[in-house]
C-alpha cells in the first residue's frame, strides 16, 4: 500500500513537471528564451505553492551567484523557514550548495531546462526528496538572468513525524 502511494505521488509529480515545462515552452519565441515578464501566475496557478524564481547574478570576473527572489508558500514546509531573498549558502549545507551551483550552472550555460531528484537527507529527512525542474529565463531572450523553479516533494512520511515525537 505504501509503495503504491509513493508511485502515485511520483506519477503526479511527473505530470506536474510536464505541465510546467509545457507552460514554459509555450512562452518561447522561436529560439529565444522566455523572460520573467512573460510569466503569468494564472497560467501555473495550481503549481504556485512550490514555484521559485532564482536570480542569476554575474560578478565582474565571470563568477555567478544565485538568490531566491521568490519561493512559494509550499516550500516553507520543505525548508522549515522562509527562503525568499536568501542565497544558496543561506539555505543549504556546503554539499547541497555545491550540488545546486553545479545544476543551476548547467541551466545558465547550456540555456536549457534542468531536471533531477535531490534528497532532503541534508536537512534530516532522508526518506524525502524533491523532484525538481529548473527552467531558464532571459530578459534579452538569450542570456539567462533568472531561473523558474518547480519542486514536487515525494517520499514516505515517517510515523514519528506525524506524532511530533522523536527518538532521542
Amino acid at each position: 500500500m505504501k509503495m503504491n502511494a509513493q508511485l502515485s505521488a511520483s506519477a503526479t509529480a511527473a505530470r506536474a513537471h510536464q505541465e510546467m515545462f509545457a507552460y514554459w515552452a509555450s512562452l518561447r519565441r522561436g529560439a529565444s528564451l522566455p523572460s520573467r515578464v512573460d510569466l503569468h501566475p494564472s497560467g501555473i496557478k495550481r503549481m504556485l505553492p512550490t514555484v521559485s524564481l532564482i536570480d542569476v547574478k554575474r560578478g565582474p570576473e565571470g563568477d555567478v551567484d544565485y538568490r531566491l527572489r521568490l519561493a512559494g508558500t509550499g516550500l516553507y514546509s520543505v525548508y522549515g523557514r522562509e527562503i525568499t531573498g536568501r542565497t544558496l549558502e543561506d539555505v543549504y549545507n556546503s554539499a547541497a550548495v555545491e550540488y545546486w551551483r553545479r545544476e543551476l550552472g548547467k541551466v545558465v550555460t547550456e540555456r536549457r531546462p534542468g531536471v533531477g531528484v535531490h534528497s532532503l537527507a541534508w536537512k534530516g529527512s532522508p526518506h524525502m526528496s524533491i523532484l525538481w525542474l529548473r527552467l531558464p529565463l532571459a530578459s534579452n531572450g538569450r542570456d539567462v538572468d533568472m531561473i523558474l523553479g518547480y519542486d514536487a516533494v515525494v517520499g514516505a512520511q515517517a510515523a514519528e513525524q506525524h506524532s511530533g515525537i522523536r527518538a532521542a
